[in-house]
């Protein structure tokens, strides 16, 4: 018998709550902390919205290119979450195409913000980069995956736990799981669904038990494990070794960050 199971129950309890709060509560004062710290914007309308320099002029790349984006969001929520969106171009577009999801008026949105813009004044990072024949094979599931999002509808959109903009991304690498990416662990609405799930994980490299997104966990070559509490999440990355911690999202040492303009992934 261990030494945790020969305890009170009370005692017992009261260890798993101080194990949970050290576990998903810290690190979200902490990250609290280093963004006062920082002074980040929280001022939808002093935030810098303007290009990071990520992806060339559409017109200067030839090839059709697939890039899922994702930037720390602003205010309070900018504590523990995250905004992604998906960008795209066929060969031979003069323009990039931008989808994401807002939490007002229409939700889904089509070219509102430069490709690679900011978001709240953060750069984002590059979650996905296909380019060349993969990603003009990829792009009619992509369109095909936002047009039968089921979540469209002026009023569908909630922070937490979803659906929001990452729910819609996620809903995205799902219809193209060869891509082989997940969201970061702080894009809190990545693992909404409207009901309980058992079953493989976005990727197809594992598999999930979910409670709508509130509670649950992976285990995948992909996703790593990761242990979901209220849409906290902690775990690792077993692909690229890292920690998970809430707020922080992943830490190791190849962290996401974003590539040189111009640069594109495999």
């Amino acid at each position: 018998m261990s030494k945790f199971s020969s305890l009170p129950l009370t005692r017992r309890r009261g260890r798993l709550a101080k194990a949970l709060f050290y576990v998903f509560i810290i690190p979200v004062f902490a990250q609290a902390g280093i963004l006062v710290l920082e002074g980040r914007s929280m001022s939808l309308r002093r935030a810098d919205w303007s290009s990071a320099g990520i992806l060339p002029p559409a017109q200067e790349y030839e090839p059709a290119r697939v890039v899922v984006f994702s930037g720390r969001t602003g205010g309070i929520k900018g504590v523990v979450a995250r905004h992604s969106w998906i960008v795209y171009k066929r060969s031979g577009d003069a323009t990039w195409t931008r989808y994401d999801v807002v939490g007002w008026g229409d939700p889904i949105r089509r070219n509102w913000r430069p490709p690679d813009g900011r978001w709240f004044g953060d750069a984002p990072i590059v979650v996905a980069d296909r380019s060349g024949a993969a990603a003009d094979a990829l792009i009619p599931r992509i369109e095909a995956a936002i047009r039968s999002y089921p979540y469209g509808d002026e009023g569908d959109y909630w922070m937490w736990p979803g659906p929001n903009s990452n729910t819609f991304v996620a809903s995205i690498l799902r219809a193209i799981p060869e891509i082989g990416a997940t969201l970061p662990p702080n894009a809190i609405g990545r693992d909404f669904r409207p009901s309980p799930y058992a079953g493989a994980t976005d990727s197809g490299t594992g598999v999930e038990l979910s409670a709508w997104g509130l509670i649950g966990v992976k285990i995948g070559w992909v996703e790593g494990i990761e242990l979901n509490f209220l849409s906290l999440v902690v775990g690792l990355d077993l692909r690229h070794p890292g920690l998970k911690l809430p707020a922080f999202g992943r830490l190791g040492f190849d962290a996401f960050s974003p590539p040189a303009a111009g640069a594109a992934g495999r």
